[in-house]
């Protein structure tokens, strides 16, 4: 199978770093002209440097955009009016007990994690719809199955994910336009290797000894019993993002390494 994006206008949110970048990086691997977005311009640069560095022929360009606003999707949505595919990635992270979570820290998770997908997903869809062709993702996780008890409003927004990715796929069905949720699970990212470093160092074992054995600490019903690479996450995403994916819409696609422990 040989994904091609030729023609294709990519917008991958959050795309500085971590999953978002080798999503980025894939969909350029695949011929996609491939919008990178951050917060900061200096990020952005730097994501669009080592991007160039890696798929030489890329066609790629950046977005400075704090989406977290309305303000800010509106600023993205100016420098790039239309999309093809729109993959839904930005979110945070971190844990906090739930009696010691202030209203409005329910409220900035909500705003990143949840209404950028919303405004973003009403702007582009129409212009998809009217071309007959599109594919709009959602990166949810795995905690919005196995709600984290450390991070309860974390896991809301993710499960959020999962009814709107659902409910916009019927909204648009018959157009040509998929619409789908991707989970993934404990994933390697440069954020969690930033996490687990200083375990690192003390521990003196490689990082991925440490991810493992945080995988199996935390999520001890993985059956692959590791974290997973970005890449592998990013290789599920490019593939539904691709016509080969065209019957697949209004799904909960797990990239958990099996965590969550269902045989739907």
């Amino acid at each position: 199978m040989q994904i091609d994006l030729t023609g294709k206008t990519a917008i991958v949110t959050g795309s500085t770093g971590g999953i978002g970048f080798a999503i980025a990086k894939g969909l350029a691997d695949s011929g996609a002209s491939v919008v990178l977005n951050g917060r900061r311009q200096a990020a952005v640069d730097a994501a669009l440097e080592r991007l160039h560095q890696q798929v030489p022929k890329a066609e790629a360009r950046g977005v400075a955009a704090d989406l977290g606003d309305a303000e800010g999707c509106d600023a993205l949505l100016a420098a790039e009016p239309e999309a093809d595919i729109l993959i839904n990635n930005v979110g945070i992270f971190g844990p906090q007990d739930f009696f010691e979570t202030p209203d409005d820290e329910w409220q900035r998770f909500f705003d990143v994690n949840v209404m950028s997908g919303v405004r973003l997903s009403r702007a582009y869809s129409s212009g998809m719809v009217e071309r007959g062709w599109g594919r709009i993702q959602f990166l949810s996780s795995e905690s919005a199955l196995n709600i984290p008890d450390d991070m309860i409003h974390y896991g809301v927004t993710k499960t959020a994910y999962l009814s709107l990715s659902r409910g916009l796929a019927k909204r648009l069905a018959g157009t040509g336009v998929t619409v789908n949720a991707v989970l993934p699970g404990p994933t390697l990212s440069e954020g969690v290797q930033s996490m687990l470093a200083e375990q690192q160092q003390d521990s003196g074992k490689s990082i991925d000894e440490i991810a493992r054995d945080f995988v199996m600490d935390q999520r001890p019903s993985s059956v692959i019993q590791r974290a997973a690479s970005v890449e592998e996450v990013a290789n599920l995403v490019v593939y539904t993002a691709s016509p080969q994916a065209s019957a697949t819409s209004g799904a909960a696609l797990r990239v958990d390494g099996g965590v969550v422990d269902s045989i739907a």
